[in-house]
């Protein structure tokens, strides 16, 4: 039966954060272990982590976790847009109707997720993407029909955003009451920032 898988973006050297980021401490885990369990928790059917820098570390907690899997993006370097048609190129073919799309840095609890996913599904809309004070943040909700687009995408185009453009009139931006939707941990400032928040 169809249903939600996730794309997982985990390739980038956190060069700002000076460590890598997927392995940092977070709410008794990693961040990898933690944003995979509760994308599964929120209803995720599937997950598929884009691997790139520092792979080896990172490969066995991805195994670790029933529903999730990796794919390695070997030209990682070359920007997030070639991540992103890595984990396209994973889900392709498979058994989904829809894709959630979400950076390792972006740690989201499991409950704002489900609202989302739910959110979505029942619509009729391609393209579901949270907000918070009228700002854009994720994950984001595809449907599986536009995964040939995604896997078009260049850094020239600007990749996702041109997607998302020319399907404005099937995007929905929803409203939530969680400022957590736009938390990009990139730096220790703002990885320290989220921690004194709170779970």
């Amino acid at each position: 039966m169809p249903g939600v898988w996730a794309i997982l973006l985990a390739a980038g050297e956190s060069s700002r954060m000076g460590q890598l980021k997927a392995l940092l401490p977070w709410r008794n885990t990693t961040l990898l272990e933690h944003q995979l369990r509760s994308l599964l928790d929120a209803g995720v059917q599937q997950i598929v982590v884009v691997l790139g820098h520092d792979a080896d570390r990172l490969k066995p907690i991805v195994d670790s976790v029933d529903g999730a899997s990796w794919v390695l993006n070997p030209d990682y370097l070359a920007g997030k847009t070639t991540s992103l048609k890595s984990g396209v190129g994973a889900v392709t073919g498979q058994q989904a109707s829809d894709v959630l799309l979400l950076n390792v840095d972006q740690p989201r609890n499991a409950d704002t997720v489900r609202t989302l996913l739910d959110r979505h599904v029942a619509s009729a809309n391609r393209i579901t993407i949270p907000t918070h004070g009228g700002k854009g943040g994720h994950p984001i909700f595809i449907s599986a029909e536009l995964l040939p687009e995604l896997a078009a995408i260049d850094e020239e185009s600007q990749g996702l955003k041109a997607v998302v453009r020319r399907h404005a009139e099937a995007t929905e931006r929803y409203e939530v009451d969680d400022p957590t939707v736009l938390w990009d941990l990139n730096t220790p400032e703002q990885y320290q920032k989220a921690l004194d928040a709170g779970p």
